[in-house]
Protein backbone atom coordinates (compact mmCIF):
# COMPACT_ATOMS: atom_id res chain seq x y z
CA UNK A 1 0.00 0.00 0.00
CA UNK A 2 1.38 3.17 -1.06
CA UNK A 3 0.58 6.31 1.28
CA UNK A 4 0.25 9.75 -0.21
CA UNK A 5 0.04 12.66 1.40
CA UNK A 6 -2.06 15.57 -0.75
CA UNK A 7 -0.24 19.56 -0.77
CA UNK A 8 -2.10 21.90 -2.80
CA UNK A 9 -3.64 25.26 -1.69
CA UNK A 10 -7.08 24.51 -4.04
CA UNK A 11 -9.69 22.68 -2.18
CA UNK A 12 -11.11 21.44 -5.20
CA UNK A 13 -7.54 19.88 -6.41
CA UNK A 14 -6.96 18.11 -3.39
CA UNK A 15 -10.24 16.90 -3.93
CA UNK A 16 -10.08 15.57 -7.30
CA UNK A 17 -6.32 13.91 -6.73
CA UNK A 18 -7.80 12.06 -3.46
CA UNK A 19 -11.00 10.52 -5.28
CA UNK A 20 -8.54 9.52 -8.01
CA UNK A 21 -5.98 8.09 -5.62
CA UNK A 22 -8.59 6.58 -3.56
CA UNK A 23 -10.23 4.59 -6.25
CA UNK A 24 -6.83 2.36 -6.52
CA UNK A 25 -6.43 -0.35 -4.54
CA UNK A 26 -3.12 -0.31 -3.54
CA UNK A 27 -3.10 3.70 -2.68
CA UNK A 28 -4.20 5.31 0.59
CA UNK A 29 -4.70 9.23 0.91
CA UNK A 30 -2.94 10.03 4.38
CA UNK A 31 -3.78 13.53 4.89
CA UNK A 32 -3.71 16.64 2.94
CA UNK A 33 -1.41 20.22 2.91
CA UNK A 34 -2.92 23.51 2.08
CA UNK A 35 0.37 25.08 2.05
CA UNK A 36 4.56 23.98 2.49
CA UNK A 37 4.14 24.86 6.49
CA UNK A 38 1.43 22.01 6.82
CA UNK A 39 3.05 19.65 4.38
CA UNK A 40 6.91 19.82 6.33
CA UNK A 41 4.71 19.26 9.33
CA UNK A 42 2.20 16.40 8.28
CA UNK A 43 4.89 14.67 6.54
CA UNK A 44 6.98 14.41 9.87
CA UNK A 45 3.94 13.04 11.92
CA UNK A 46 2.53 11.04 9.23
CA UNK A 47 5.73 9.82 6.79
CA UNK A 48 3.71 9.36 3.60
CA UNK A 49 5.63 7.26 0.95
CA UNK A 50 4.66 9.90 -1.35
CA UNK A 51 4.10 14.13 -0.90
CA UNK A 52 1.84 15.32 -4.38
CA UNK A 53 3.29 18.70 -4.44
CA UNK A 54 1.65 21.80 -5.77
CA UNK A 55 4.97 24.73 -5.97
CA UNK A 56 2.70 28.14 -6.04
CA UNK A 57 1.19 28.06 -2.33
CA UNK A 58 1.12 31.05 0.42
CA UNK A 59 3.30 31.21 2.96
CA UNK A 60 5.90 28.45 2.18
CA UNK A 61 6.02 27.01 -1.47
CA UNK A 62 6.56 23.56 -3.06
CA UNK A 63 9.81 24.09 -3.74
CA UNK A 64 10.94 25.24 0.07
CA UNK A 65 8.99 22.69 1.91
CA UNK A 66 10.89 19.90 -0.56
CA UNK A 67 14.09 21.08 0.09
CA UNK A 68 12.91 20.76 4.03
CA UNK A 69 11.20 17.41 4.17
CA UNK A 70 14.09 15.95 1.49
CA UNK A 71 16.61 17.82 4.51
CA UNK A 72 14.93 15.75 7.45
CA UNK A 73 16.15 12.63 5.62
CA UNK A 74 12.67 10.85 5.88
CA UNK A 75 11.27 8.11 3.15
CA UNK A 76 9.02 10.30 2.05
CA UNK A 77 9.95 11.26 -1.31
CA UNK A 78 8.21 14.33 -3.62
CA UNK A 79 6.30 14.52 -6.64
CA UNK A 80 5.80 17.58 -8.04
CA UNK A 81 2.82 18.77 -10.25
CA UNK A 82 3.58 21.97 -12.24
CA UNK A 83 0.61 24.12 -13.64
CA UNK A 84 2.58 25.19 -17.01
CA UNK A 85 4.19 22.97 -19.55
CA UNK A 86 7.36 24.46 -18.33
CA UNK A 87 7.07 26.25 -14.70
CA UNK A 88 10.00 28.70 -14.44
CA UNK A 89 10.28 27.71 -10.81
CA UNK A 90 10.49 23.79 -11.71
CA UNK A 91 14.17 23.78 -11.80
CA UNK A 92 14.49 24.42 -8.61
CA UNK A 93 13.47 21.71 -7.29
CA UNK A 94 15.96 19.24 -8.58
CA UNK A 95 18.10 21.33 -6.19
CA UNK A 96 15.53 20.95 -3.08
CA UNK A 97 15.54 17.02 -3.85
CA UNK A 98 12.36 15.78 -5.52
CA UNK A 99 12.14 12.35 -7.16
CA UNK A 100 9.65 13.82 -10.37
CA UNK A 101 7.49 16.64 -11.60
CA UNK A 102 4.21 15.99 -13.75
CA UNK A 103 2.13 18.48 -15.20
CA UNK A 104 -1.12 19.15 -13.82
CA UNK A 105 -3.25 17.95 -16.58
CA UNK A 106 -1.59 14.68 -16.78
CA UNK A 107 -3.92 11.86 -17.77
CA UNK A 108 -5.02 10.11 -14.23
CA UNK A 109 -3.14 6.59 -15.62
CA UNK A 110 0.27 9.04 -15.75
CA UNK A 111 -0.07 10.20 -12.51
CA UNK A 112 -0.62 7.21 -10.73
CA UNK A 113 1.70 5.53 -12.50
CA UNK A 114 4.29 8.50 -11.79
CA UNK A 115 3.04 8.17 -7.98
CA UNK A 116 4.00 4.19 -8.10
CA UNK A 117 7.12 4.97 -9.90
CA UNK A 118 8.58 7.28 -6.99
CA UNK A 119 7.10 5.36 -4.23
CA UNK A 120 9.46 2.45 -5.21
CA UNK A 121 12.67 4.39 -5.86
CA UNK A 122 12.54 5.27 -9.08
CA UNK A 123 11.83 8.76 -10.60
CA UNK A 124 9.64 10.05 -13.22
CA UNK A 125 9.93 13.74 -15.41
CA UNK A 126 7.07 14.19 -17.96
CA UNK A 127 8.23 14.20 -21.30
CA UNK A 128 7.57 17.53 -22.35
CA UNK A 129 9.58 19.03 -19.48
CA UNK A 130 12.28 16.64 -19.45
CA UNK A 131 14.67 18.63 -21.75
CA UNK A 132 13.71 22.05 -21.46
CA UNK A 133 13.33 21.50 -17.52
CA UNK A 134 17.60 19.69 -17.87
CA UNK A 135 18.62 22.74 -19.85
CA UNK A 136 16.91 25.32 -17.58
CA UNK A 137 18.68 23.66 -14.73
CA UNK A 138 22.20 23.81 -16.53
CA UNK A 139 21.94 27.39 -17.51
CA UNK A 140 21.50 27.86 -13.72
CA UNK A 141 24.41 26.17 -12.63
CA UNK A 142 27.30 28.00 -10.84
CA UNK A 143 30.44 29.45 -13.10
CA UNK A 144 33.06 27.14 -11.94
CA UNK A 145 36.57 28.68 -11.55
CA UNK A 146 39.73 27.63 -13.09
CA UNK A 147 39.98 25.41 -15.78
CA UNK A 148 37.51 22.94 -17.52
CA UNK A 149 35.79 20.65 -14.87
CA UNK A 150 37.37 17.03 -16.08
CA UNK A 151 34.22 14.65 -15.01
CA UNK A 152 37.42 11.55 -14.81
CA UNK A 153 39.01 13.84 -11.97
CA UNK A 154 35.74 14.57 -9.91
CA UNK A 155 35.80 12.51 -6.59
CA UNK A 156 32.04 12.56 -6.71
CA UNK A 157 32.64 9.51 -9.78
CA UNK A 158 35.72 8.35 -8.71
CA UNK A 159 33.96 4.83 -6.97
CA UNK A 160 32.75 3.80 -10.52
CA UNK A 161 33.57 1.29 -13.07
CA UNK A 162 33.75 2.45 -16.47
CA UNK A 163 30.60 0.59 -17.24
CA UNK A 164 28.53 2.19 -14.38
CA UNK A 165 30.34 5.92 -15.89
CA UNK A 166 29.17 5.00 -19.07
CA UNK A 167 25.59 4.01 -17.91
CA UNK A 168 25.61 7.61 -15.66
CA UNK A 169 26.54 9.36 -18.82
CA UNK A 170 23.25 7.86 -20.63
CA UNK A 171 20.71 8.49 -17.82
CA UNK A 172 21.86 11.71 -17.73
CA UNK A 173 20.62 12.00 -21.50
CA UNK A 174 17.55 10.69 -20.64
CA UNK A 175 17.56 7.14 -21.81
CA UNK A 176 15.27 4.67 -19.65
CA UNK A 177 16.45 1.40 -18.19
CA UNK A 178 14.81 -0.31 -21.17
CA UNK A 179 16.79 2.16 -23.84
CA UNK A 180 20.15 1.45 -22.01
CA UNK A 181 19.66 -2.08 -21.60
CA UNK A 182 18.44 -2.30 -25.94
CA UNK A 183 21.60 -0.23 -26.79
CA UNK A 184 23.95 -1.72 -24.56
CA UNK A 185 23.52 -5.16 -25.43
CA UNK A 186 22.75 -5.85 -21.27
CA UNK A 187 19.91 -7.75 -19.50
CA UNK A 188 17.24 -4.94 -18.14
CA UNK A 189 17.97 -6.40 -14.58
CA UNK A 190 21.85 -5.70 -15.63
CA UNK A 191 20.83 -1.92 -15.76
CA UNK A 192 18.68 -1.99 -12.75
CA UNK A 193 21.97 -3.58 -10.84
CA UNK A 194 24.31 -1.01 -12.65
CA UNK A 195 21.86 1.71 -11.72
CA UNK A 196 21.37 0.59 -8.19
CA UNK A 197 25.12 0.52 -7.55
CA UNK A 198 26.00 4.15 -9.12
CA UNK A 199 23.06 5.62 -7.03
CA UNK A 200 24.91 3.47 -3.21
CA UNK A 201 28.01 4.74 -4.76
CA UNK A 202 27.63 8.50 -5.23
CA UNK A 203 24.58 8.92 -2.85
CA UNK A 204 22.39 10.14 -5.37
CA UNK A 205 18.81 9.91 -3.51
CA UNK A 206 17.69 8.94 -7.12
CA UNK A 207 17.38 9.02 -10.90
CA UNK A 208 16.82 12.52 -11.18
CA UNK A 209 19.19 13.19 -8.69
CA UNK A 210 21.86 10.95 -10.67
CA UNK A 211 21.00 13.14 -13.79
CA UNK A 212 22.18 16.41 -11.85
CA UNK A 213 25.06 14.47 -11.32
CA UNK A 214 25.65 13.96 -14.64
CA UNK A 215 25.41 17.66 -15.48
CA UNK A 216 27.28 18.75 -12.41
CA UNK A 217 30.26 17.03 -13.32
CA UNK A 218 29.92 17.72 -16.89
CA UNK A 219 29.43 13.62 -18.31
CA UNK A 220 26.21 15.46 -19.73
CA UNK A 221 26.23 19.10 -21.47
CA UNK A 222 22.87 20.38 -22.76
CA UNK A 223 22.42 20.60 -25.71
Amino acid sequence: MTTVLIVDDQPMQRFGFRMLLESQDDMRVVGEAGNGSEAVRMTAELHPDVALMDIRMPGLDGIEATRRIVAAGDRTRVLILTTFDLDEYAYAGLRAGASGFLIKDALPEELLAGIRAVATGDAVVAPSLTRRLLDAYADHLPPRPGEEPDPFRDPRLSALTEREREILTVIGQGWTNAEIAGRLHLAESTVKTHVGRILAKTGARDRVQAVILAYDTKLVRPE
